[in-house]
């Protein structure tokens, strides 16, 4: 993180160009020379000063994209970060904040988490059969020491109601949650109730949720349910819930590991080729007269 707080402070070193040279137009946004972190005048060829202004250009689309679609950093991110940063440092936020080029840090980090944040939305919905898995990582799954669990739930987070009061609508949420919980012991169908009520977006598949590691008390108390049990209510980040147990399986620690690279490859895969093609709508032009 101390590479990183340098990173963050280096100076800017004088060059022959103006700073506001404009080197290039992004979707008519012009990009000056003092937009730069790497001073151009450094870069030993024309090339290098191409491939700079390139890798500049596509982290400026990414940034506009971000902010189209409403992914940049909040104000608690933000300083969540800053925190870590001074932490890292030995220095007390208050003395970060204190740095001459202070600015020049917060917008960086801003930029940075604002691209997490789109590849994060752009491969949000990406998913690896259990055959591609199961292929690629045969060798990983020989020793099955990780227990996991389907399950099926409803969540409720609003009530239709007139009553204002925090505690009282927890309540009559809880009320309502024990009713459905009550007819299905007496044979209701789950499925039928949870695409009729549950305020989650997987109501759609009857509350189904992935494969889950039976891990923290929640799960544990879940993966204790018998075929034909209702869990007691329990709160999720979504809202109140209960919820069924559908399946169960055992599978290697070390398959999980191969399953997360694989999605991790694929991810980045499908994020460079989405870029290829944001980078090809865009309206870009650079202008190599200007360049050494």
């Amino acid at each position: 993180m101390k590479k990183i707080l340098v990173f963050f402070l280096v100076a800017f070193t004088s060059s022959v160009f103006s700073e506001n040279t404009i080197i290039a137009i992004v979707n008519n946004s012009p990009i000056t020379l003092n937009s730069f972190q790497i001073n151009l005048e450094d870069s030993d060829s024309k090339d290098k000063q191409i491939f700079i202004i390139n890798n500049h250009i596509d982290k400026i689309l990414q940034i506009q994209k971000a902010i189209e679609l409403n992914l940049t950093p909040t104000k608690k991110d933000l300083e969540k970060v800053l925190k870590e940063i001074a932490q890292s440092n030995n220095l007390s936020l208050k003395e970060l904040l204190n740095f001459e080029d202070f600015a020049l840090i917060e917008s960086e980090i801003s930029e940075k988490l604002s691209i997490l944040n789109l590849q994060r939305f752009i491969t949000k919905d990406l998913k690896v059969s259990e055959e591609q898995v199961i292929n690629a990582c045969s060798n990983d799954n020989s020793i099955k020491d990780q227990k996991q669990i389907k399950i099926a739930q409803i969540i409720i987070s609003e009530i239709d109601t007139q009553v204002i009061d925090s505690d009282k609508k927890k309540s009559l949420i809880k009320t309502f949650l024990n009713k459905l919980a009550s007819h299905i012991k007496k044979g209701a169908s789950f499925e039928a109730f949870a695409k009729l009520h549950s305020q989650h977006p997987s109501y759609q598949n009857g509350g189904m949720t992935d494969w889950l590691e039976v891990k923290g008390p929640t799960l544990e108390m879940l993966d204790s349910l018998d075929k034909k049990g209702v869990s007691e209510i329990y709160m999720t980040d979504f809202g109140f819930a209960i919820a069924i147990k559908v399946d169960e399986r055992f599978i290697s620690s070390k398959l999980k590991e191969c399953e997360e690279q694989i999605i991790y490859d694929n991810a980045e895969s499908y994020y460079s080729n989405w870029l290829i093609d944001l980078r090809d709508q865009a309206n870009v032009e650079i202008y190599y007269d200007k360049l050494l």
